[in-house]
């Protein structure tokens, strides 16, 4: 255990797990004076905690994640990482640039999913700790190869998280290649802004900045239609408990098994907007979440199935945590009426999400 460093009001607390291939797990963590805390480490680029207080000024975890760091190193369902080179789904793993087909890894029936067999939530990262106008930072780096899970393009990959004094987790990333290439960039936190461990996210109220969402067929990749959210259950353009329509006898719901749909923002994509606000109405505590992406996954833990225990020695059933993931839509390098996700040669992908936390 290292020494730990006060640095302006970053905490930062470097734990060394050495590894049989000689590489370790350090972990960052970042506090404000507002007392919100944040940790993060280097393997997947992995929030493993966001503490923010609740109506009464209590504080509580609210992201699932484990105790231990060795638990990040086996199969989970992606709690807190970071996901590339492409989130989401590429339908039958295989895309064509430039006249040419890439074949990518299959691991999700006969799809692709966030970046393969080994996406960027598997892997180590080169962190390091940084001073920024809004708060204390860490940046992290990857070189994802050319030819790494199929992908074409040497592509350097940095994200940026920031805790603000605004009590928001802000997350920047930039991306470059040395050859044309799709990218489409996430984080993967499952939230409960009741805490962690305590209960479902059903009651849980969600406002979508959203008219539209992009419907799939059943294996979870979207048909290309932009499908207007009136008079379905995924209207949140008015605020909705997140469980107050879920069940319902809708052909999307029935595919996703609750809600994995990707929306549609509103406004203009490259432009910071908000894009979700969420209320717990037991805590009080609230999440915005702003983002320059054209659109919001919206997932409900309709896979979570009690196998896994969590930081606070509950097992996380079914629904026991929701995920707003920014992103690109899904399956887009073979949807050409989708914004793209082709990043040429030379040129440089930038994009920022925040999730801003209060109570009320």
């Amino acid at each position: 255990m290292k020494m730990i460093r006060v640095i302006s009001s970053v905490v930062l607390l470097a734990l060394c797990v050495v590894l049989a291939h000689a590489q370790k797990i350090d972990l960052y963590t970042l506090k404000n004076r507002n007392g919100m805390e944040v940790k993060i480490i280097n393997f997947g680029g992995t929030v493993t905690s966001i503490s923010v207080p609740d109506r009464s000024g209590k504080f509580a975890d609210v992201v699932l994640g484990f105790n231990n760091v060795d638990d990040y190193l086996k199969p989970h369902p992606s709690f807190g990482t970071a996901i590339g080179r492409f989130g989401n789904r590429i339908a039958k793993g295989r895309f064509t640039l430039n006249g040419v087909e890439y074949k990518l890894a299959v691991n999700n029936g006969e799809n692709h999913l966030h970046g393969g067999i080994k996406g960027f939530d598997d892997v180590f990262w080169t962190a390091e700790e940084v001073k920024t106008i809004d708060g204390p930072a860490v940046r992290l780096s990857y070189l994802s190869k050319d030819g790494e899970e199929g992908y074409p393009g040497n592509l350097q990959v940095t994200m940026v998280y920031t805790l603000t004094e605004r009590n928001e987790l802000k997350i920047d990333y930039t991306a470059t290649t040395d050859k044309d290439t799709v990218v489409n960039l996430t984080h993967h936190s499952y939230f409960n802004l009741a805490g962690e461990g305590n209960g479902d996210i059903l009651k849980h109220r969600l406002k979508l900045n959203a008219a539209r969402f992009t419907p799939t067929d059943a294996g979870s990749i979207p048909t290309g239609e932009l499908r207007s959210v009136k008079g379905t259950p995924f209207d949140f353009l008015m605020p909705h408990a997140i469980g107050e329509r879920i069940n319902q006898d809708d052909e999307q719901l029935k595919f996703g098994g609750g809600y994995d749909h990707n929306y549609v923002i509103n406004g203009r994509m490259g432009v910071l907007r908000q894009a979700a606000v969420v209320t717990d109405p037991s805590s009080g505590r609230v999440m915005e979440v702003w983002t320059t992406e054209p659109g919001v996954q919206l997932y409900t833990g309709n896979f979570l199935d009690g196998t896994l225990t969590g930081k606070s020695g509950k097992t996380y059933q079914k629904r026991s945590g929701f995920c707003l993931e920014t992103q690109h839509y899904p399956d887009s390098p073979n949807k050409p009426n989708f914004p793209t996700t082709t990043l040429k040669k030379g040129a440089t992908f930038k994009s920022t999400t925040i999730y801003r936390f209060s109570a009320r």
